[in-house]
Order: structure tokens, then sequence, then C-alpha cells
């Protein structure tokens, strides 16, 4: 008789491989599964991000009223500038309106403008020492006539890093009226004589980030002391320097026009 056992373990077999193949390709389907979750989470999460970061981006960039502190900043940084971006002309202008003792309007002429030099080239020695321990940047000068052509006048613009440098440093000042910024004499003009030993008087005015410093002195030449005391507290020579200093520290740290919006006045 013939036996079939050979039959029943092929289709055994045949069972067994057929399990195995539903079984990976059920695995199969399970991994395709979890990627295809992991695949949408991932872009789900990105286009959340981007979405975001595009709100964030409109948010930003779009036009809104300045906050109290940005329109404290931008006239901060506009008046921290103007050193620079004025030409020196725009520092220094050719006439300077003072007030002299009769309370006339008066004009200052400008004589000549010096070459930006540093703070301890321009100042005297104990005035230089003070500046530069506050991160002085550079000082620029200019020397003025007044209007009767008696008095000269060299206007000197100290610049400190920011507004709470150059505080620190009018604390430190000295109230020696001795000592300031050292004068500019220009050969060929009235000017010509204006030296250490001809200035009379000194002082300054703090503007923003900048000290603006006066000195004045005769233009014929004369010494401080060939001078009495008496006669350069009662004369209009000083009244004129400190006016014409004060003027250009004016000028310089005059609060600029702030736009209402980030760009610009439109919100």
């Amino acid at each position: 008789m013939r036996s079939w056992p050979a039959a029943t373990t092929r289709r055994d077999g045949q069972a067994v491989k057929e399990r195995a193949e539903r079984e990976a390709l059920a695995q199969g389907v399970r991994y395709r599964t979890m990627f295809l979750g992991i695949l949408g989470a991932i872009v789900t999460l990105s286009a959340v991000v981007v979405l975001l970061g595009t709100t964030a981006l409109i948010a930003e960039t779009r036009s809104r009223p300045l906050t109290a502190a940005e329109q404290t900043r931008y006239k901060q940084e506009e008046i921290a500038r103007r050193w620079q971006a004025w030409p020196a002309t725009g520092v220094f202008p050719d006439e300077v309106a003072y007030q002299g003792l009769d309370e006339a309007q008066q004009y200052a002429r400008r004589v000549g403008i010096a070459p930006e030099t540093t703070c301890g080239a321009a100042t005297d020695r104990a005035v230089a020492r003070v500046l530069e321990e506050h991160g002085c940047l550079t000082v620029l000068r200019a020397t003025y006539l007044d209007q009767s052509a008696m008095f000269v006048f060299t206007v000197g613009v100290a610049v400190l890093r920011d507004e709470e440098s150059r505080a620190a440093a009018t604390e430190e000042l000295t109230v020696d009226d001795r000592v300031g910024v050292l004068p500019v004499a220009f050969p060929g003009t009235v000017a010509d004589r204006f030296g250490l030993e001809q200035r009379q008087r000194n002082g300054w005015v703090g503007a923003g980030p900048y000290i603006v410093f006066s000195t004045a002195g005769y233009t014929d030449g004369r010494t401080r002391a060939a001078v009495p005391a008496e006669e350069i507290l009662h004369s209009e020579l000083w009244s004129a320097a400190r006016s014409v200093g004060g003027q250009i520290a004016y000028f310089l740290a005059e609060p600029p026009k702030v736009p209402r919006c980030t760009q610009g006045n439109a919100c």
C-alpha cells in the first residue's frame, strides 16, 4: 500500500511559508504605518514652527507704534551720531548767535575749524586725564570771533561713549577756570595770537554724550596775567564765550523728531 506522509509534510511546509509571509507582510504594514505616523508628526510640527515663525516675523516687521523706550533710544542714537554724521560746518556753523551784555543779539563769526584730534592733545592735562578715564573718543575744535572782533573764542566738543560716560566725567571735572580746552590760533587771521597765555577763562557744558568746552581771550594778544581779575568778571568777553559754547551744545543735543511708528509715521 502507498504511504502519504511526504505530501502532508509538503502541505505543512507550505502553510508555514505562507504564515511567515503573512506575518512579514503584517510587520511591513505596521512599520509603514509607524513611518507614516512619524513622518506626519514631523510635517505637522514643521508646519506649526513655520506658521509660528511667519506670524512672529509679520508681527515683528509690520509697522507699529514705537514704545517710550524705543523713542528714547532713537533720540539718544541720533544725537550720539551727529558728530560723525554732520559735516564739520554743521557742528560749527559759520555764525553763532549770542547775547551781549545789553541783551542785544549779536553774531560770532567762525575763523576756522581745527583737525580732529585726541582728547589728550586738545585739553589741559587735568582735564584730559578725566576725559580719557571715561572713554573720551575725540575732540573737535573751532575758533570764533565776536561781532566786534575784540574777543576770540575756541570751542571744543569732547565726544564721550554715551551720555552716562559724559555725566560721570563732568562730575569729576575741575572747576578751575584756568584749564579746559586748548585754544586754536589761525595764522594770518585776527585770531593768530590766541595761545595758552592769552586764555582769560575756561568753562564747559554737558549735552548728550558731549562736553562742550569754551575758552576766551582778546584778539590783541593780552595775556591773562595782564588783565585785572575784576575786568574779566565784568567784561562781555566771558558771557559771549559761554553763550557761543552753549549754542553749539544746544545744536548738538537738540532732540530730533521721532517717527511715530517703526516704519515711519504710518502704522
